[in-house]
C-alpha cells in the first residue's frame, strides 16, 4: 500500500474509532478500579459538580484539577529527598502518609498495579510512566531517569483501601546543574516513535468529556497487533503546560483494526480548563511497551 492510500485508510480509522469513542466512551481520571467505577466519572473525581450532557454526548463538569498538590483528603506524598544528583539510574523512594500521619500499607489494585508513579521534567520533557515496590514499612522505591538538570515533578496515582475516589498527589524533585529547557512542540496531528508511525484526531475542551482517538502503524507496512498492557489496550496521561494538572484515560474502545494492518484506538479526555496540554500515549507491541507524545490546545487557550 503506498503512502497516499495508507493515510487515507488510518483517516477512515480514525473516523470510525472517534464515533465509537463519541458515543462510549468513558473518562477517568485516577485509575479506575472494578469495585468503584463511578468513583472516577471525572479526572478529579466526585467534587459534588453536576454534569450537563450535550447533543453529541459529551458533558460539562466543572472539573478541579488533580495532582497539583502533595497532600488531599489527609493524605501527604513525602519523598525521602527533595533534591537527587542527575544520573539515569536515580533511585527515589517516597511514603504516603495517611490522615493519621502513619505510612500507608494497604492499597487498592488499579490496573495490575497498586501505585503508579508518573516523572517528568517542568517543561515536560523527559516523561516516564513507572511502577514502584513498596517494602513493609511503606517506603515506596523506583530506579528513574534524572540524567538532565532542572526540576523534575512525581506525581502519584493510587487508591487507599477503603478510600474512593483515588488520589493523586504531586511534588516536585530538584536535579542540579545547568538546565537548558527544551521547547513543547507544536500541536500536530502525525508523530513517531521507534519503528511506528502515529496520528490522533480529536480536541480537547475545558470542562467537556471529548472523545480523542489515535491510529498506530508500522512506519514500513505490515500488520500491527497491540497488546494488553495494564488491563487496557492503551494509556492516555495528559498533563497541562505550567502546572502539569493531570488526567488519565483507558482506552474506552477495543483496538479497531485499519486497512494497511493498521490499529486505530479512541479514549474520552477532560481537560481542566484551557491551556497547552501534552498527551503521552502508552502501547504494547511485540512485549515492548512504547510512548508516542502529542501536543493539543483546549479551548480558549493562548499558544
Amino acid at each position: 500500500m503506498n503512502t497516499a492510500t495508507r493515510v487515507g485508510a488510518f483517516g477512515a480509522g480514525l473516523a470510525i474509532v472517534f464515533a465509537a469513542a463519541l458515543g462510549t466512551g468513558r473518562l477517568v481520571g485516577p485509575f479506575d478500579t472494578a469495585t468503584a467505577p463511578a468513583a472516577h466519572a471525572d479526572m478529579a473525581g466526585d467534587h459534588g459538580t453536576d454534569d450537563h450532557g450535550s447533543e453529541h454526548g459529551s458533558s460539562t463538569t466543572a472539573v478541579t484539577p488533580v495532582g497539583l498538590s502533595a497532600t488531599d483528603r489527609g493524605y501527604r506524598l513525602v519523598p525521602d529527598a527533595t533534591t537527587v544528583a542527575p544520573t539515569t539510574n536515580a533511585r527515589v523512594t517516597f511514603r504516603i502518609l495517611g490522615p493519621d500521619g502513619q505510612p500507608v500499607t494497604h492499597f487498592t489494585t488499579a490496573h495490575e498495579k497498586q501505585l503508579h508513579l508518573i516523572v517528568v521534567r517542568r517543561d515536560l520533557s523527559g516523561f516516564q510512566h513507572v511502577h514502584p515496590t513498596m517494602a513493609a514499612d511503606g517506603t515506596w522505591s523506583v530506579t528513574v531517569d534524572l540524567s538532565r538538570p532542572g526540576q523534575w515533578r512525581l506525581l502519584a496515582d493510587f487508591d487507599p483501601a477503603g478510600v474512593t475516589p483515588g488520589l493523586v498527589l504531586g511534588t516536585d524533585l530538584a536535579v542540579p546543574g545547568r538546565y537548558a529547557p527544551v521547547a513543547l512542540p507544536e500541536p500536530a496531528p502525525t508523530t513517531s516513535v521507534g519503528d511506528f508511525t502515529l496520528r490522533t484526531v480529536g480536541n480537547l475542551s475545558p470542562g467537556r468529556s471529548q472523545p480523542v482517538a489515535f491510529t498506530i502503524a508500522r512506519t514500513a507496512g505490515g500488520t500491527l497487533a497491540l497488546e494488553p498492557y495494564l488491563g487496557a489496550c492503551g494509556h492516555l496521561v495528559v498533563l497541562r503546560e505550567g502546572d502539569l494538572a493531570y488526567a488519565h484515560a483507558h482506552a474506552s474502545t477495543d483496538p479497531t483494526p485499519v486497512a494497511g494492518g493498521a490499529a486505530a484506538l479512541g479514549f474520552q479526555v477532560e481537560a481542566p480548563g484551557p491551556g497547552r496540554y501534552r498527551m503521552f500515549l502508552d502501547f504494547k507491541v511485540a512485549g515492548a511497551v512504547h510512548t508516542a507524545a502529542f501536543t493539543l490546545d483546549a479551548a480558549g487557550a493562548t499558544p
